[in-house]
């Protein structure tokens, strides 16, 4: 889930501080597997560093707090990546900024692919390492891959449309994989069950991940179990076996493998969805808006896995 207070915050104060009120143009690279990183990682910005610039930047407003996830050199040559959650009363965010070499600049925003066919890597990744419930030929000219979290109003939001587009247009593939939030207490849960409910049956999969959207403002870290066995067998398989299956080691393993996938192509929030590669947020996008993008998707020709 987006937390548009922070990330408004986060555009507002960085762009002031750093760029005088003035926002520069990115160019977007194309990163090169077989060039190595332009940033020494014993250049790389100190956590002490990092911590000051958060510190002039946030330490006016005593309710936010940051914590530093990660330092490492970018795929975007030159640019250091710094990964922190700045947490507050609207929630906690993921964010994301860049330092250029020279340690004196920053950007906020993202790195875009690059190229006669910026989305092809993203989208041959996707097709090796999907493993959720799926919806639509597996042949389909184009694969919706959706990143999603059950406690995630933003999702609950983007449900509809993509239950639309899976109604009205017959050569779409739709992928849904999970990507539960730290932030949710009980999103690792609903995570769990849906695996559960996918692996036994696609069509009951869509009916529990629509109930549980339904219900979501009445579950609770305390009465998931119940809330979550009940939708499954409204669903049409049996609670008790999907609860006793997302109880399983295995399950929270392929979770986390879903995580990775998902993190492997920059997936920080949620809904993220992936229509042949190219990356969106779903949340609060027009039915027609995403119909244009799959149709054009759809006549696009596609280059062949190595």
């Amino acid at each position: 889930m987006q937390h548009r207070y922070l990330n408004y915050l986060f555009l507002v104060l960085l762009f002031t501080v750093l760029a005088g009120g003035q926002q520069a143009p990115v160019q977007a690279h194309s990163p090169n597997p077989h060039h190595p990183k332009a940033v020494d990682p014993n250049h790389l910005p100190s956590e002490e560093t990092v911590n000051a610039f958060l510190r002039q930047t946030f330490g006016y407003d005593a309710s936010l707090s940051w914590k530093i996830a990660d330092i490492r050199p970018s795929e975007a040559e030159g640019l250091a990546e710094v990964d922190v959650t700045i947490s507050g009363p609207q929630g906690a965010q993921s964010q994301k900024f860049y330092v250029t070499p020279d340690g004196h600049h920053a950007v906020i925003g993202e790195i875009l692919p690059f190229g006669a066919h910026p989305y092809d890597s993203a989208r041959k990744q996707l097709e090796k390492g999907v493993t959720g419930p799926t919806h639509g030929p597996a042949d389909a000219a184009v694969t919706v891959v959706e990143f999603s979290d059950l406690q995630c109003p933003h999702c609950k939001e983007a449900q509809p449309t993509l239950e639309r587009l899976m109604a009205e247009d017959k050569d779409v593939r739709v992928v849904f994989q999970n990507f539960p939030l730290p932030m949710h207490d009980w999103a690792m849960k609903g995570a769990a069950f849906a695996d559960c409910v996918g692996r036994s049956s696609h069509e009951a999969f869509w009916k529990f991940i629509s109930n549980v959207y339904g219900a979501q403002s009445d579950i609770t870290a305390a009465n998931v179990d119940e809330k979550l066995t009940a939708l499954a067998d409204n669903a049409g398989v049996k609670g008790t076996d999907v609860a006793a299956c997302a109880a399983n080691p295995e399950t929270t393993s392929r979770i986390e493998r879903s995580v990775d996938l998902g993190r492997s192509l920059e997936v920080n929030s949620t809904p993220t969805i992936f229509i042949n590669g190219r990356k969106l947020s779903s949340g609060g996008l027009p039915y027609e808006v995403l119909q244009k993008l799959v149709d054009f998707a759809a006549k696009e020709p596609r280059t062949a896995a190595p």
